[in-house]
Parts: structure tokens; C-alpha cells; sequence
């Protein structure tokens, strides 16, 4: 180690570099605002999407099961089936027509 001091001095940062800075990470900023409001769109269609089927699937097969059973137990075949398969598929599309008229939460 030596007290010599380096032949070359450092070059102070020129005002040009810091302005390509800023306008780099001011770019950035723009495009992972643009990018992620995409994705959060294509998510809510899914989850909304994966509702109403899980709404028309859960509210005939809830019919049927119920209806079966009260029919199985009850003895007036095909009766409690045929009422309870309606009032599932009743049930089912009133869910479904109020998930369509709520309005979505993330403003975009």
C-alpha cells in the first residue's frame, strides 16, 4: 500500500448521464403501470368467469343431490327431484344475474 496518489483522477458524472437516468426510470415506471393494469383486468374476468360456473354447477347439482335425497327418503319419486332441480336452477341463475349487475370495485 502505497501513499501514491492514482495517476488518473475519478470523472465527475455528467449532467447528461443523470438526466438518461431519469428519463430510464421515469419509462420504467410508465410501463409497469401499463402492464400491470392489463393483468389485473384478465384476473377479475377469470375470478368472474370461475363464479357464475361455480354458480350454475353448485345450484343443479345442489338440486339434484337434495331432491334425490328427499325422494330417496321420503318415497315420492320423481317429485322432490323435479322441484328441488328447479328451484336449484332458480336459485343458480339469480346468483348469476346478481354477480352481472354488481359493479366491480377496481376503478380502472
Amino acid at each position: 500500500m502505497t501513499d501514491k496518489k492514482p495517476a488518473r483522477e475519478p470523472i465527475a458524472e455528467d449532467a447528461r448521464i443523470d438526466t438518461l437516468e431519469e428519463r430510464l426510470k421515469a419509462a420504467q415506471e410508465r410501463e409497469d403501470q401499463r402492464s400491470q393494469s392489463q393483468v389485473k383486468g384478465v384476473d377479475a374476468n377469470y375470478r368472474s368467469g370461475n363464479r357464475v360456473l361455480a354458480d350454475l354447477l353448485g345450484g343443479i347439482l345442489g338440486g339434484l343431490v337434495i331432491g334425490w335425497s328427499i325422494d330417496y327418503f321420503a318415497g315420492t319419486s320423481p317429485w322432490g327431484l323435479l322441484i328441488m332441480l328447479f328451484f336449484g336452477i332458480v336459485v343458480a341463475f339469480r346468483n348469476i344475474i346478481r354477480a352481472a349487475n354488481t359493479r366491480p370495485t377496481d376503478p380502472e
